[in-house]
């Protein structure tokens, strides 16, 4: 079940459908440079409603070409310059979400079903611009009420980074229930750990509800610090130094092209 991280890289293949997290949500950002250096293309980015650091490295560097998402934000280091300049140069392509739409489409994929149903996007701009999402009438109204169809999502691979996962390949996720849905619909899962710990963490009630189980996992390796500069849960915080100074660099190609090479281990050309 342990495996390099090289090794989870070459599962991102070139065209896939990646699920990742919100920066406060166990972001793998330890996998950012093995993807990037074995010049993963055309991803397409489900972001868990948002994304931050992870999502604007990977635009950056090429490997990103539609992103789904609510939103695109490096928090209080400000906006994500890689992100905000492809999006005006033309480089990749926005889907724009809401966050109940997002979680809709995993929901209904962990379900079986074709579509879930929601009403808050009705009359807005943002569904003007989704015609894969559909207005229906709900069948079992009396009188016409419109509801909005929300196709399930069927992720490639979902990627994130947690705490720790056992021997048997059960995975700490503790509050973070979007890592399991993201685990639940998608083909793969593969998730970066701190450690590896001995015994079954599945083993005491008191934790288990907040444990994603080895059957819903594929691949994990050891990452420690994987989430920074992005904080992880009862592990470390945000390191914001690092978040502003990857902001200040990327706003310039120069700057993003040697904040690349430092994630990396390359050299700017």
């Amino acid at each position: 079940m342990t495996a390099t991280l090289e090794d989870l890289a070459g599962l991102v293949r070139d065209g896939t459908t990646l699920a990742i997290p919100a920066d406060y949500a166990g972001v793998s950002m330890a996998m950012v440079g093995p993807i990037i250096r074995r010049n993963a293309q055309d991803l397409h980015l489900y972001c868990v409603p948002t994304s931050g650091i992870q999502a604007d490295v990977l635009i950056g560097a090429g490997c990103v070409t539609t992103i789904e998402t609510s939103a695109v934000t490096l928090g209080e280091a400000g906006g994500a310059p890689a992100f905000n300049r492809a999006v005006r140069e033309g480089l990749i392509k926005v889907m724009d979400a809401t966050c109940p739409a997002i979680h809709a489409g995993l929901l209904a994929s962990q379900k079986g079903a074709p579509f879930a149903v929601m009403r808050g996007l009705i009359g807005s701009d943002v569904l003007a611009h989704r015609p894969d999402w559909k207005v229906i009438d709900n069948p079992f109204a009396a009188a016409p009420d419109p509801i909005v169809a929300i196709p399930a999502v069927h992720p490639d691979v979902a990627l994130f980074h947690a705490p720790e996962a056992d021997r048997m390949g059960n995975v700490r996720i503790g509050r973070r229930r979007e890592c399991a849905s993201m685990a639940y619909a998608s083909r793969t899962t593969i998730v970066t750990v701190e450690r590896i710990v001995d015994g079954d963490l599945l083993a005491d009630e008191a934790t288990a509800a907040g444990v994603l189980p080895a059957l819903y996992v594929d691949a994990i390796a050891v990452a420690p610090r994987g989430a920074a500069p992005c904080g992880l849960w009862g592990e470390y915080g945000t390191d914001v130094a690092a978040m502003k100074a990857y902001a200040a660099a990327a706003r310039t190609p120069e700057g993003l092209a040697e904040a690349i090479g430092a994630i990396t281990g390359r050299v700017p050309a």
